[in-house]
């Protein structure tokens, strides 16, 4: 921090607060302390009447921090790594140009993505999906993911284009080459982020995730570099609107430059005989701790039943041996988007709200009012849930006519 607050000449007349533009000073314990908005303007140096904040650069430190934040105009847009899985754009692309949009409008800059070993036409679909610029790169030899040349590829688009936000899904592919290129840039990068936000004062990226086991929600700046970089968890952002008229750039670049170290010889798929599908699930119904055992989950399996959805459930009933692994839902398990989740019995743990507070719509049914659920559901129902799905499904058969 270049000032800093002397604690022992400070005598908490709080003469400094009013004088910083920034709100960069704060009273703790009673004395001036300086956080992490201050913008080195040196305005609160000559108001403190007991000379208590002093400056910690000499001169020609100072000037380089400064010509450090002056270049950080030169970074503007928000950029997007568009991730492809054998050709085909992967889902949480679109969301990640949702989350973009958004940020870039605020911002009142461009949303570029960046698009490696397809073709025009999926291009083009990411500019019908919000993206402004897609910079392709369709050597074939890209089709097929490398850390390697990902990123390098993406080390060169950055330090060409200078965006202020660079953003990726944390998926095995984002989480293996992001940190690589973060490190080639000199920049920080959150994982795993659940919300970003713009701060309407500074114009940093507010990138909110779990910290803790989950225990608490964080939030991470990086206010001192370029660009601000983040993972973001698939299925917690919506999708942008998709435009079928929408028009924009495709910028073709070239891979001559780029000389890869390593070849993939051959990707073998893991085959899975679990047949629950969480992630595209429509309706989903979840029970927790208060289900009470695998007869309870017998009772939510007859709801999903006649919705045509699938069972989630809470890492509590998970542990308990309830219901398998692959029905858990939360930081530890599947983050969902559905358009109905039906939480039974489910008390609201942070860990699992951050899986599925995104869903369209939330109906939480719980005998304890008091539940944390509560605060994340469009509907809640406090009552007994051995009484009230049963009645749910009934009624459900009956409008079916089943």
């Amino acid at each position: 921090m270049p000032v800093v607050v002397n604690l022992d000449k400070c005598t908490g007349c709080e003469t400094c607060l009013e004088s910083c533009p920034y709100d960069a000073i704060v009273m703790k314990d009673g004395k001036a302390v300086i956080n992490e908005y201050c913008n080195e303007c040196m305005t609160c140096l000559s108001v403190c009447p007991e000379g208590a904040i002093i400056e910690t650069l000499d001169a020609a430190a100072r000037e380089e921090s400064l010509r450090t934040k002056a270049k950080f105009a030169d970074y503007r847009d928000v950029l997007v790594f568009a991730e492809q899985r054998e050709g085909e754009i992967a889902a949480v692309s679109y969301e990640l140009l949702g989350a973009g949009r958004r940020l870039a409008d605020k911002r009142d800059v461009g949303l570029y993505a960046v698009l490696l070993g397809t073709g025009e036409k999926e291009a083009g679909e990411l500019i019908k999906w919000g993206a402004d610029k897609v910079i392709l790169c369709s050597d074939s030899s890209l089709t097929q993911f490398n850390d390697d040349s990902y990123a390098q590829i993406l080390t060169e688009v950055i330090q060409k284009y200078k965006p202020s936000i660079v953003l990726a899904g944390a998926t095995p592919v984002g989480r293996s080459f992001l940190p690589r290129v973060a490190a080639k840039v000199r920049t920080g990068l959150t994982a795993d982020c659940t919300s970003l936000e713009i701060d309407s004062e500074t114009g940093n990226l507010l990138q909110v995730r779990p910290a803790f086991g989950g225990n608490i929600m964080a939030t991470i700046l990086c206010p001192d570099y370029r660009p601000q970089m983040a993972t973001v968890r698939p299925r917690v952002m919506k999708k942008g609107e998709y435009q079928e008229d929408r028009t924009g750039e495709i910028i073709n670049m070239s891979t001559d430059s780029i000389s890869c170290r390593t070849q993939v010889i051959e990707t073998v798929k893991e085959v899975s005989e679990i047949s629950v599908n969480l992630h595209e699930a429509e309706f989903i119904i979840a029970g927790g701790r208060g289900v009470g055992g695998e007869k309870g989950f017998k009772m939510l399996e007859e709801l999903a039943e006649v919705l045509g959805g699938v069972v989630g459930a809470s890492r509590a009933a998970v542990d308990e041996g309830w219901v398998s692994y692959s029905h858990q839902v939360g930081q530890t398990g599947k983050t969902v988007n559905p358009k109905i989740y039906i939480a039974c019995g489910i008390s609201g743990a942070v860990q699992h709200l951050v899986g599925m507070q995104s869903s369209d719509m939330i109906i939480a049914i719980n005998k304890n009012p008091d539940a944390p659920i509560f605060n994340v559901a469009t509907y809640g129902i406090v009552g007994d849930m051995f009484e009230i799905v049963p009645l749910l499904t009934k009624k459900i058969k009956e409008a079916k006519g089943l």
